[in-house]
């Protein structure tokens, strides 16, 4: 896959997750609880998935699936659920703008600091503009996410 085309698809992904977040708060607002989203967000998508194993892998798919699994291979999926829940609460309680704002700058420095950490301390000087573009990200989230409605 080239750069453009993944870059692109990053691009559609940050889109899609703001449609979706917005229609899951909607889903919210019409139910007594925000489980029934979360559920129909993680059952659309299993069975979405069991599919597309299912048609490309057949039986042997599956089969390697429960071969191969661990415990710790559901940690993915509750951090992923999770991950839906605060940003659809946040949607819900201090807006689109704000939870993408803190929801991005998070994740920025937490995947400069996992980078850093992966190539050891020296690569701190090397890293020195995405540092500094956090910074200004982190500072920026500050600005969004403390202005006034």
């Amino acid at each position: 896959m080239t750069s453009v085309l993944t870059f692109v698809m990053l691009i559609v992904g940050g889109v899609a997750l703001v449609i979706q977040n917005t229609l899951m708060a909607k889903i919210t607002h019409s139910a007594s609880t925000i489980l029934i989203a979360l559920v129909l967000n993680s059952a659309v998508g299993l069975v979405l998935l069991i599919t597309l194993l299912a048609g490309k892998t057949g039986a042997s798919g599956f089969y390697e699936l429960f071969q191969s699994f661990k415990g710790w291979m559901l940690l993915p999926g509750i951090l992923g659920s999770f991950f839906v829940f605060t940003g659809i609460t946040g949607y819900q309680n201090i807006g689109a703008s704000r939870t993408i704002a803190i929801l991005v700058a998070s994740q920025l420095v937490a995947g400069l600091g996992y980078d850093i950490y992966r190539s050891g301390t020296e690569s701190v000087l090397k890293n020195m503009p995405a540092i500094i573009g956090a910074v200004l990200l982190v500072a920026g989230t500050f600005l969004v996410a403390s202005r006034r409605f």
